[in-house]
């Protein structure tokens, strides 16, 4: 058992980021005794690693939050991991777009032999 200060430096967090996520209902708040700090057990340390490894992989906290909710249906998080995935391939192409553009306008400025005639700043007029 921990308190938040000494939970969010084992963490690597903020002890604010915890609060935050105590008020989105990711995780539970401990009771605080009459006297003293409110206590952290390991599972809430758990699920707040949990959360920072879902977050790293592109969730967003109310997909993470729904996740949480499907502990042990296995086919739903399935379905949610596949649409993750079609959004990370929708994004992948768009920047492999965005590279063939930036890439073709680059070689254009490279081959330019008027320097006061930029091939970039007039194709973004």
């Amino acid at each position: 058992m921990k308190t938040i200060g000494k939970l969010a430096k084992e963490l690597a967090i903020n002890s604010e980021t915890i609060r935050y996520y105590e008020r989105e209902g990711l995780i539970q708040q401990p009771k605080k005794p009459t006297r003293g700090y409110r206590l952290y057990s390991d599972s809430i340390a758990a699920r707040i690693r949990f959360i920072g490894k879902a977050k790293a992989l592109g969730f967003s906290l109310k997909e993470i939050k729904a996740l949480i909710s499907m502990d042990g249906n296995c086919q739903q998080v399935e379905l949610m991991g596949l649409k993750k995935l079609a959004v990370i391939r929708r994004k992948i192409a768009d920047l492999k777009q965005l590279e063939k553009v930036i890439s073709e306008m680059t070689r254009k400025c490279h081959q330019n032999q008027n320097p006061s005639d930029c091939p970039i700043i007039n194709s973004l007029k």
